[in-house]
């Protein structure tokens, strides 16, 4: 999580993810939350046909060791299979982890530090060469060669031994850590007892890669395939994909890949706009298109609700993302909490939902975990400000602060109008403060700069807006980034904006780290954010919500909340 290119990930898909509140996301017809996602368009789904997919962007890194994908990604998962996979269902039953390759989810010893994994029989590559415990364990080790960085960081920091390891291509011995006593055992050691492995094992790293076949940088261009599809073309930098059936795959090993269309044909580069359009007007082959990564505007959505039909192929999804308010309490006034407490009282969210395209695409939040179970989320506001902010309570505690004429605060936000702190936010905090007696002045940088400035502990802001979205649907990922001490990055890119170090919380961490009962885990994981949200160190806001077209052929559309969208391996187009 402290590597630069995986921060740079993270901020541009939450820099994604406010466009879809700008703009954006996912599939199924209902717009509630309740309805657990979208079940899919009528109609029994078959085998046959071709899928298409209209991205604006392309699949430039295609190698599993590159790739930083919550669950392996959408057209990737088509291809490459790992030790476990996501659930492939609609709602809270798509954010649970199951077996892929792997028997099981693995079987931890006494204090979680060992995790063993045994392969499932008639396991198969698309040349027909079955797949080993030794090619998943190259498969990972060369994830840590330098010339395929990008990958999640998990791996290096906990295994023994993999923050020095430098990839097999410099150092053929491997890694001491990962044992493979037969074909179909393998074995992780862990510096630390880590209760949730099973979620790590469903990156793309764990996929099986043939040493054999192993040709560097150049894999993407023809990874070799463990999926029920295999790359028959990749042009333009995977601006063009086209994958067709692996025969040798067999869906007897495989629960959760639906495999019904013959083909997947992907053409990126598009404009969203077109797009849009195109999933709309739903002529020709575009009947058979989704799209993966464009998300419908506000002004689209407003237009798409006023036709049924339209309506009616709009799918909507909530992949566990938060967007708050940041401090720093070494900056003046913040380090006074009761200048934050008023702040949180005073945020007008209804206002601030508006900002973010309206209730359709963003949903008020007052805790700093989503609004799902997987996450741990228990319910609290610590402050509460109502739907337009409590200005009166907010004014008291400024009194008791020592600011009893009022307070003038500068708010940093980014110059970029789909991004998290977009100078429509920062304008609707603005109006909101200035009810309580605070004056904000904005400053605004652009993008680039806005992330650089405010994730460095040497020029970080006293108040702006961040956002925090979950490599897996678990409150590890999304709280212990944000709140545990050690965390803090001093010279790189870091998120506990706070520079919270409390010994107690960073306990707590470790003892929630050591459960491998995810339901406990999650359940003390809800406490503990209930706990450090008295101290007012964040203002949770809104939690967005995707919404995506879909063509008129499609069927099957099933959409977890583990992705929030479309899961393009259910999809039918017969």
């Amino acid at each position: 999580m402290r590597q630069p290119s995986v921060i740079s990930r993270r901020v541009a898909a939450a820099a994604a993810v406010l466009v879809v509140a700008a703009g954006a996301a996912a599939c199924g017809p209902q717009d509630s939350k309740d309805s657990g996602g979208d079940s899919g368009a009528a109609g029994t789904p078959k085998k046959g046909g071709t899928l298409t997919v209209l991205n604006s962007n392309p699949q430039s890194d295609f190698d599993p060791a590159r790739l930083y994908t919550s669950g392996g990604g959408n057209v990737p998962s088509l291809v490459f299979r790992t030790l476990t996979t996501r659930n492939r269902e609609s709602g809270a039953a798509g954010a649970k982890v199951v077996p892929d390759l792997a028997t099981d989810l693995g079987t931890p010893s006494k204090n979680a530090t060992v995790w063993t994994y045994t392969l499932k029989d008639g396991l198969k590559y698309e040349d027909g060469t079955a797949i080993t415990s030794a090619d998943i364990k190259y498969g990972i080790e060369r994830s840590f060669a330098a010339e395929l960085s990008g990958g999640a960081p998990y791996l290096r920091d906990w295994l023994i031994g993999g923050a020095d390891y430098q990839g097999p291509y410099k150092d053929k011995k491997g890694l001491d850590s990962i044992e493979t006593p037969d074909a179909k055992t393998i074995v992780f050691h862990l510096n630390k007892p880590e209760g949730e492995f099973p979620f790590l094992a469903t990156q793309t790293q764990t996929t099986p890669v043939p040493k054999a076949k192993d040709t560097g940088t150049k894999y993407e261009n023809h990874p070799i395939s463990s999926g029920p599809y295999k790359v028959v073309k990749n042009e333009g930098d995977g601006e063009r994909l086209v994958l067709e059936r692996n025969t040798h795959w067999s869906a007897a090993t495989d629960e959760e890949r639906k495999a019904y269309p013959d083909r997947i044909d992907v053409r990126s580069g598009l404009d969203s706009a077109v797009i849009n359009q195109r999933l709309s007007a739903s002529q020709g082959g575009d009947a058979a298109a989704v799209t993966t990564d464009t998300n419908l505007g506000p002004a689209e959505l407003a237009k798409v609700s006023g036709d049924k039909k339209l309506a009616a192929r709009v799918g909507t999804g909530h992949f566990g993302e938060t967007i708050y308010l940041a401090f720093n309490p070494k900056v003046k006034p913040f380090d006074n909490p009761k200048v934050r407490q008023a702040i949180s009282y005073a945020i007008d969210r209804s206002s601030v939902v508006n900002a973010a395209g309206g209730s359709s695409l963003a949903e008020p939040a007052t805790t700093f975990l989503p609004d799902q179970k997987s996450f741990g989320y228990t319910p609290y506001d610590h402050f509460p400000a109502g739907k337009s902010g409590n200005a009166a309570k907010a004014e008291e505690l400024l009194k008791e602060a020592g600011y009893p004429k009022g307070l003038t605060v500068t708010f940093t936000h980014s110059n970029e109008k789909s991004d998290t702190a977009s100078p429509e936010l920062a304008t609707a905090l603005q109006e909101a403060l200035k009810k309580a007696g605070i004056t904000v002045k904005l400053q605004g940088l652009e993008s680039n700069d806005y992330s650089e400035t405010v994730h460095s502990v040497k020029t970080e802001p006293g108040f702006f807006a961040a956002s925090w979205g979950a490599d897996w649907p678990s409150g590890g990922p999304f709280f212990a980034p944000i709140f545990d001490g050690r965390q803090i990055v001093k010279a790189g890119y870091n998120f506990n904006s706070a520079q919270l170090d409390d010994p107690a919380v960073n306990k707590e961490i470790d003892e929630i780290n050591k459960l491998t009962d995810l339901s406990t885990a999650a359940q003390r994981w809800g406490a503990l954010d209930k706990k450090v949200g008295e101290q007012a160190l964040t203002v949770p806001l809104f939690h967005p919500v995707y919404k995506r077209l879909y063509g008129e052929a499609i069927k099957n559309v099933v959409i977890s909340d583990w992705t929030g969208v479309l899961d393009i391996s259910q999809v039918a187009v017969k």
